[in-house]
């Protein structure tokens, strides 16, 4: 009964979420709705005009005020069930809710044929309940035409104005000054992700999570209910959903990626896909609506195998596909700097701690829980160097970039992490041993290449970073997390990446969103009508 508590909560809570960002109608919508009233309504009086002129001038029709008074008695008599019958089908086609088969290449064949279903059971009603189909066809075929121009135009003139206040404000200087509110966060559902959603809104800032959800939303549904939260629980390589993402906010935090070496061997296309090419097009996306600050979550793993201490300006040696997807990446982002757009690319050492997305393939939460169920903390090799970070450390120093000023992080490479916390793996042994006492030490010789030491001072000097955990205390969160029952078996697949990847069909069904991922010259339309 106590652990179902918790899916209970989960589902309320999603339930929650789901009915405040549905609720119908929004603001929004009512003004759209509101718009197509007037818009239908005008065309269908053109029509009754038309058709009375048509009447006294070509028919012979008396130009009496008892036939006049007559068409404008028929349009009082019926404009409401055209409006009626118009609006519903609107919101049935997904005009107002945004469905699939209103994506911005679809926009105006939706419209016209919503337009057209409208006027058919419009049609359909004055037959069945009227004797005027003969005089009125004309009327409907008119205004049917006229409906299509003025509602499909007028979309289609807003947005050709909104794309050219875009442009206008894309190339007027950016004001450095201005606060930082309204923060994207691309894979917030995330180990790295839930931790920093949860300090975000704990500050009262407005968060919006773009993730496909691959591994559940568990780590962001305590946040459904909350108000300033919004997700859109999509694929970030569908360029039109990154178009809707990005607007309105100030900062985007680019989290999502295929992490660790061996996940991303899984299928290494899809890596590129995703750690690069992703990457490349949510930050032209970004740019081009006026998105100033983007904050891009790289890897220490650049660094490949050194035995030196190494800062940011130190030679690099990736050694695996998913250092050199973030390296690639880095580079992408910052050709694409200019004096609009201020990425800043994050280095994270090797993280550890809890978050709302439990990770065991990491080092430190991986010999922890190993200690605490098996009873040994196996240690493979020993000598390689890590430099070690707590999660909400890592939340913390995308904070601190956040809030500094503007010209203080542009285009800067930044370390995170802290020089105390650069451990080889062996010391990583005792340090658990003592906290688990009756758990041994194994260590195994093998080869890893991967070694390095990183220095941090630059976050320190430029954003003040300290950190506040040490690896004891994450050590001990991850004990009590396994002691209390919260986390029943860290070999659950959904607690490593490879693992989970690799099982239950889930690389396909990440594969299969390539067959309905949006080209660029489908980005310049979703770019030029994503209104």
């Amino acid at each position: 009964m106590l652990k179902a508590l918790p899916v209970v909560a989960r589902t309320r809570d999603r339930l929650a979420y789901r009915l405040r960002q549905y609720r119908w109608p929004t603001r929004e919508m009512a003004v759209r709705m509101v718009a197509d009233v007037i818009l239908i309504n005008m065309a269908l009086v053109i029509a009754f005009l038309m058709r009375y002129l048509w009447a006294v001038s070509v028919a012979g029709s008396t130009a009496s005020t008892s036939t006049l008074l007559s068409y404008v008695w028929a349009y009082l008599r019926t404009g409401w069930l055209l409006t009626a019958i118009s609006v519903a089908t609107f919101y049935v086609n997904g005009v107002y809710t945004y469905s699939r088969a209103y994506r911005h290449r679809y926009k105006i064949a939706t419209i016209a044929k919503s337009v057209g279903i409208s006027y058919i059971t419009f049609g359909a009603s004055l037959f069945l309940f009227h004797d005027l189909v003969s005089t009125w066809m004309s009327i409907i075929i008119l205004s049917l035409m006229l409906t299509i121009l003025f509602v499909g135009g007028a979309r289609l003139t807003f947005m050709i104005w909104w794309r050219a206040l875009d442009m206008e404000r894309h190339y007027l200087p950016m004001h450095t000054s201005r606060e930082i509110r309204n923060v994207l966060i691309i894979g917030g559902a995330g180990y790295i992700g839930s931790a920093l959603t949860a300090r975000l809104l704990e500050l009262g800032y407005h968060v919006r999570v773009l993730d496909c959800l691959l591994y559940g939303d568990e780590a962001i549904a305590p946040f459904y209910a909350h108000p300033h939260f919004e997700l859109i629980a999509e694929d970030f390589r569908h360029i039109d959903k990154v178009v809707g993402a990005v607007k309105g906010m100030d900062a985007v935090v680019h989290l999502g990626a295929i992490v660790g070496d061996s996940a991303c061997q899984v299928c290494e296309d899809l890596t590129v896909k995703i750690n690069l090419e992703a990457t490349r097009n949510i930050a032209r996306v970004s740019k081009g609506y006026g998105v100033r600050r983007f904050l891009f979550a790289s890897t220490c793993s650049v660094y490949g195998a050194s035995d030196e201490l190494l800062d940011e300006e130190a030679a690099l040696n990736p050694l695996s596909l998913y250092a050199r997807t973030k390296l690639a990446s880095e580079k992408v982002l910052l050709g694409l700097g200019d004096a609009n757009f201020a990425p800043t690319i994050l280095r994270f050492g090797t993280i550890y701690g809890l978050s709302g997305r439990a990770r065991f393939d990491l080092v430190v939460n991986l010999l922890t829980a190993k200690a605490f169920q098996d009873g040994e903390v196996g240690i493979f090799g020993g000598a390689q160097w890590r430099p070690l970070v707590h999660v909400r450390d890592v939340a913390q120093a995308i904070l601190l970039t956040l809030q500094a000023p503007l010209d203080d992080v542009r285009g800067q490479i930044l370390n995170v992490g802290s020089n105390e916390q650069n451990y080889q793996i062996a010391a990583l042994g005792p340090i658990i041993q003592r906290m688990v006492p009756d758990a041994r030490v194994v260590t195994q010789p093998q080869e890893d290449n991967r070694n390095y030491r990183v220095r941090f001072d630059k976050i320190h000097d430029i954003l003040g970073f300290e950190p506040q955990y040490t690896v004891e205390d994450g050590v001990a969160e991850i004990l009590d997390a396994l002691a209390s029952g919260e986390i029943l078996d860290y070999r659950e697949p959904r607690y490593n990446n490879y693992a989970f990847l690799t099982s239950d069909g889930h690389i396909q069904r990440v594969l299969a969103e390539d067959d309905d991922m949006l080209t660029w010259p489908e980005l310049v339309e979703a770019y030029l009508v994503g209104t």
